[in-house]
């Protein structure tokens, strides 16, 4: 008897329909039967393990378990390579008091300021740098709009020393916050009359932050 003939035996006896063959492996969804079923809806196998094909089996009916040479195998998924994320650019804060750079009401760089610099600066050789932020501060003695002017002054002077050691000009951005950012509180009570007690008590107020901002 010959395998078509073996197929439509079983589907015969079974009164299985030809819906109930598009669930079964190897059939197609017209119910056309690719390979020979056994009454538990298994594909029948032969004493060495190959299935029984049907006369009406195409290479298109292939299953895993019988042909997977012939079953079409999904594409691989083409995946580009992540590239590693740069580093993010670190942030070093700064701050040098006035004592330091500046004499009291001065914008210009004591020797001792400028040596502070020169440290600050051959520490950036070893950075790519992204950006120098320096902010000029004042204490409060003294009329606002001057000492406004007077951060300013302290800001500029410390961005003109930085750039005449090699740094780029315009990685360095420079301003001023006059008296409006106190660091002393209330340490030194309310007080504006300049005095030589209430100066050396507003020294924290009279200074330069500097952050530099790069990548190692």
């Amino acid at each position: 008897m010959k395998n078509a003939q073996i197929s439509v035996l079983l589907a015969a006896l079974l009164g299985l329909s030809a819906s109930a063959f598009a669930q079964t492996p190897g059939v197609d969804l017209k119910g056309t039967v690719g390979y020979v079923i056994d009454q538990r809806g298994n594909v029948a196998k032969s004493g060495t393990g190959l299935c029984w094909r049907t006369g009406y089996w195409t290479p298109a009916m292939a299953i895993e378990e019988c042909d997977p040479d012939l079953v079409k195998k999904p594409e691989p998924v083409k995946t580009r390579a992540i590239e590693a994320a740069p580093p993010k650019p670190a942030a070093e804060k700064i701050t040098l008091s006035a004592d330091t750079l500046f004499d009291f009401d001065k914008a210009e760089l004591r020797p001792a300021g400028k040596e502070a610099l020169d440290g600050l600066a051959t520490q950036i050789k070893d950075i790519k740098l992204e950006v120098i932020i320096a902010v000029g501060h004042a204490d409060r003695i003294g009329k606002d709009a001057y000492n406004q002017k007077l951060s300013e002054r302290r800001a500029a002077s410390v961005k003109a020393y930085l750039v005449s050691k090699g740094i780029e000009e315009n990685r360095i951005y420079a301003e001023g916050k006059g008296e409006t950012q106190p660091v002393t509180g209330d340490k030194c009570g309310k007080s504006v009359v300049k005095s030589k007690k209430l100066i050396a008590c507003l020294q924290p107020d009279r200074r330069v932050a500097i952050e530099v901002i790069g990548t190692k």
